[in-house]
């Protein structure tokens, strides 16, 4: 999932490395240029690039899958989620919630990566461990380098499928009606709201539900917000 990307040629790049290691669906939130499904540097990938899904918010593009992952450089940032690097079994980790369930692995943009909003839809954060003297790699590279890796990877254990993991999209529910519960109630103030978002979705992302517990507690947290509305009419 390329997140704001800016030059075709890397998007081109990029969907070259997913038919390369085997990955067969693109996805693109708010691509800078139109052109991109034309790119030359699309070789052999020009079927996955022309079946490219676009999306206008992240949200969006990760509402069906059960782990989301951003990649990320790290550089000063205060990060809020928990940072795996690519070489201690985060791609056997991905593999292993491959047999069972869609996962979403987030690239930013050339200019600025992932911003921290992009980064409150991730359950975790994936690292290429590079020099520290040149730690930003080109976009291309970068989904190459994570492709290969999952691609060797093995998964640490057999994948149990007994149990459906929630979807972003369900997790994204439960944030929303949280949030209107918290504006209703008077507990998010005035300019604190988009605060209040990346720390709601970020809390509920953590707890790792199941989608049967999703569904339960959406149902709670919507009665919490009738309720509420009921009250304040009166």
């Amino acid at each position: 999932m390329l997140v704001r990307p800016r030059n075709p040629l890397n998007i081109g790049a990029a969907a070259r490395a997913m038919s390369n290691f085997g990955a067969h669906r693109l996805r693109l939130v708010n691509p800078y240029a139109p052109g991109f499904r034309e790119a030359r540097s699309a070789v052999g990938a020009s079927d996955l690039l022309n079946s490219a899904e676009e999306y206008k918010t992240v949200a969006e593009a990760v509402a069906d899958c059960a782990l989301v992952v951003g990649t990320t450089a790290v550089r000063n940032r205060a990060l809020q989620q928990p940072v795996h690097h690519l070489d201690d079994n985060a791609g056997a980790t991905i593999r292993k919630r491959l047999q069972t369930e869609r996962v979403a692995l987030l690239f930013g943009s050339e200019k600025i990566g992932l911003t921290n909003k992009d980064f409150s839809h991730c359950h975790w954060l994936l690292n290429i461990p590079t020099k520290q003297q040149n730690i930003s790699m080109n976009l291309g590279q970068a989904v190459a380098v994570c492709l290969y890796e999952l691609a060797r990877s093995k998964p640490l254990q057999p994948a149990q499928a007994d149990v459906e993991p929630a979807t972003a999209g369900q997790a994204e529910q439960i944030t929303e009606c949280l949030l209107e519960a918290l504006r209703i109630s008077g507990y998010v103030k005035p300019g604190t709201e988009a605060m209040f978002e990346k720390k709601g979705r970020r809390l509920i992302l953590r707890f790792n539900l199941e989608a049967y517990d999703a569904k339960l507690l959406l149902g709670m947290v919507r009665q919490i917000v009738w309720k509420l509305r009921q009250t304040t009419k009166t």
